[in-house]
């Protein structure tokens, strides 16, 4: 593909040349391997150089702590616009987002009202402009499938439900899923699935804990659905969310789309049944098959994680299960915990790296995920000996609570986007910075699908 899409909020194409304004030294991470050296970042926050002597502006050591590039949330429910008792917004998501090392969300539609028309998406671009902490990525609902040409061109990528959740009470029927995968297909913009089939939805007898859950949306659900939508039109950029099955996982593997998986369905089980706490969409699955999900990712065959952030208020969640919301906040963890999981040597670094930051990027088409010149210098500096405990009354999450209470994390200590800072010394210091952005050229997927 060759077409670019338009971005109206990058300033201009990445450059080289240019004398840097703040020069950044640490221990990078470039290519897979930490090496100590600097960034050269020019005065519009792109990256002009790389090396190990820099000359040039204001220079900022921090030693032996490490550079990683600032990672990329493919999932996020920031729940804007939405009632006024709702448990987040713009601000709110995106502060735990700058905090949680991410500098930039994709932002699912099924808000209150969906984002399904292009008058909702333009007054969505306004309140990211005036409120967002990092850059957002506003997708926009298939519901009408004779509105994708107009929302094209506001969108910066389309969400399809298969099967009902939380503010889509009626997905697309087959004949309409089949004929809004060509219309997405010819905007050139990326599409994510939700993958559930509903006729493969069980009744259990009770329906209170999350076996039951799983029991209700079960796996074949999610097999089925992708069977009825892959591969799809050749040109279409297709992303199938939090993947939960290996079984599934296959199935997307074998027609060459991106997919994701959640830390959520990659650490917990119906094992860890913490009730409607729990609860997803689609759902917790039993250990074993956590298990082989897990494998999987940690051989690399899941190419990229994603939150799936989409909290509810305690008293929503305190409902009876089968009453209670599906959902669970995660966007200020999800890297941390990661950062935590690698020091422990579970899973590699390069690997973490690119799950979160550089296979995103491609995905997108973004000048993002690399501490390289012509790169946006957004970045989170680390200390791999800085490891915390995740605790629910320490985050920033309105909802005020955790699926991962006590989990072991490293939290970025710095976080700057486009060379500006966001965190500092782990507090907080960011400023309304950030922009709706759109994709553009994609990278071939065999760049973000191995």
């Amino acid at each position: 593909m060759t077409l670019r899409l338009k971005d109206p909020e990058r300033e201009r194409p990445p450059s080289g040349g240019e004398r840097p304004e703040r020069i950044f030294a640490g221990r990078l991470y470039r290519r897979g391997k930490l090496v100590p050296g600097e960034i050269g970042v020019d005065e519009e926050g792109m990256i002009v150089r790389v090396g190990k002597d820099l000359r040039g502006g204001r220079r900022i050591d921090f030693g032996d702590r490490v550079l990683l590039p600032s990672a990329l949330d493919l999932h996020v429910h920031f729940r804007d616009p939405g009632p006024p008792n709702a448990p987040e917004n713009l601000e709110a998501g995106t502060r735990q987002a700058a905090l949680g090392g991410i500098a930039a969300v994709v932002d699912m539609p099924n808000t209150e009202p969906p984002l399904s028309t292009v008058l909702r998406l333009e007054e969505k671009l306004d309140r990211i402009r005036t409120r967002a902490f990092v850059d957002v990525l506003p997708y926009a609902l298939v519901g009408d499938v004779e509105r994708v040409a107009a929302l094209s061109r506001v969108a910066s990528g389309f969400k399809m439900y298969l099967s009902p959740t939380t503010g889509v009470p009626t997905p697309l029927s087959e004949e309409e899923g089949r004929r809004a995968l060509e219309e997405v297909a010819a905007t050139h913009l990326p599409l994510h699935i939700h993958a559930e089939d509903p006729q493969a939805f069980q009744t259990p007898q009770h329906l209170e804990s999350l076996a039951d859950w799983d029991q209700a949306r079960p796996v074949q659900s999610e097999v089925r659905a992708l069977e009825g939508i892959l591969p799809g039109p050749g040109n279409l950029r297709l992303h199938v969310a939090h993947v939960t099955t290996v079984e599934a996982l296959e199935a997307v593997r074998a027609a060459g789309a991106s997919a994701e998986a959640t830390p959520h369905h990659l650490l917990l089980s119906t094992a860890h049944d913490r009730g409607a706490w729990g609860k997803v969409n689609p759902p917790l699955r039993s250990e074993e098959n956590r298990r082989r999900l897990w494998e999987a990712f940690r051989q690399g065959q899941i190419p990229i994680l994603a939150s799936d952030h989409a909290p509810h208020a305690p008293e929503e969640k305190e409902r009876p299960f089968a009453e209670a919301p599906s959902g669970v906040p995660g966007v200020e963890t999800m890297v941390p915990i990661f950062l935590a999981l690698a020091r422990r040597g579970e899973i590699p670094l390069a690997q973490i790296v690119s799950c979160v930051s550089r296979r995103p990027a491609l995905f997108l088409g973004l000048p993002l995920g690399a501490l390289e010149e012509g790169r946006e210098a957004s970045f989170q500096v680390v200390d791999f000996r800085d490891r915390a405990s995740v605790q629910a009354r320490r985050l920033h999450a309105p909802c005020g609570w955790t699926p991962f209470e006590g989990y072991e994390a490293i939290f970025p200590q710095h976080h700057y986007m486009r060379g500006e800072p966001l965190v500092d010394d782990g507090e907080f210091v960011g400023a309304s910075r950030g922009r709706p952005r759109r994709p553009w050229e994609p990278s071939p997927p065999g760049e973000y699908v191995e």
